[in-house]
């Protein structure tokens, strides 16, 4: 009896063991925040590891720079270490450049959509056509799509690829209105595409009406940084302040200074910066019968 008891525990604690681990979802590796911005910067066939080593390199380059200039090893260090986050900043910058282009562009792709639908072409093959015909920010990656749609005929499947290609949370929106309405279907598709594209056109005029308003704030916190450093980098032209800021106190006066500086910067930033969009990834899988 004590024999029968005990396998039957041990069965049932195997098949508990067997659904917990056996039927857990897979979990999709997220991408890292270097690949994230990569991406959104528009750049597909860079990788981290090259940025990486573009920022081991200015930071190498700039810090051997300013110590044979200054003669300062604190200033040399804090310089490499302001050098390695220039490429991110380079990033972020172009990141900012593209979805403002590609903010300004999605209108006029959507009335070429609206366009072409009207004139009888259905909604993938006016999708494919903006790969000559749409804004020139856009074909590109259009091209590739109709490249992607031709090979699979799947156009859930090209869109979800247009949506990882282009990265960008405008192109999330028209992507998820275009493929509800390819699923959906209807005789107002034309009306819903120019209603969607006079929406696209008030944000991005009045978002760009706000930056404009507020680019002198981010003006006003790159003065803000660069001033001091300026008057340093003229000062260390004199013996005698090179010979302060080498001892211990000098060197705990730039680094309070530089501390200062950096939080009074992302202080302004934040102060200037709009709330960003957040994504909206909704791919479809097909499943075959």
């Amino acid at each position: 009896m004590g024999a029968v008891l005990g396998l039957c525990v041990g069965i049932g604690a195997l098949l508990v063991f067997l659904a917990v681990t056996g039927n857990r979802p897979v979990r999709v590796a997220n991408e890292s925040y270097m690949s994230n911005l990569v991406k959104s910067a528009g750049l597909p066939n860079v990788t981290s590891r090259s940025v990486y080593s573009t920022m081991a390199i200015a930071a190498l380059v700039t810090g051997s720079l300013a110590l044979i200039i200054t003669s300062i090893p604190i200033v040399a260090v804090m310089a490499a270490i302001g050098a390695t986050f220039v490429p991110i900043f380079s990033l972020h910058r172009r990141a900012k450049a593209r979805s403002k282009a590609l903010r300004t562009s999605w209108p006029d792709a959507v009335d070429s959509l609206a366009s072409s639908v009207r004139a009888g072409m259905s909604l993938p093959e006016a999708v494919a056509d903006l790969a000559k015909n749409g804004p020139a920010s856009l074909r590109h990656a259009f091209v590739h799509f109709s490249n992607y749609y031709r090979s699979t005929g799947s156009f859930g499947q090209a869109l979800n690829a247009l949506q990882k290609r282009l990265g960008d949370p405008v192109a999330d929106r028209v992507i998820s209105a275009l493929r509800i309405a390819h699923d959906v279907g209807g005789t107002d598709l034309g009306q819903v595409l120019r209603t969607l594209s006079a929406l696209l056109r008030t944000d991005a005029i009045t978002r760009g009406d706000i930056e404009a308003r507020q680019s002198w704030t981010i003006s006003a916190a790159r003065m803000s940084i660069a001033a001091p450093w300026l008057t340093l980098a003229m000062l260390c032209t004199r013996p005698d302040a090179v010979a302060a800021f080498r001892t211990g106190l000098g060197a705990v006066v730039l680094v309070g200074a530089a501390v200062i500086s950096l939080v009074a910067y992302r202080i302004m930033l934040r102060i200037g910066s709009l709330p960003t969009e957040s994504r909206v990834v909704l791919e479809v899988r097909e499943v075959s019968a």
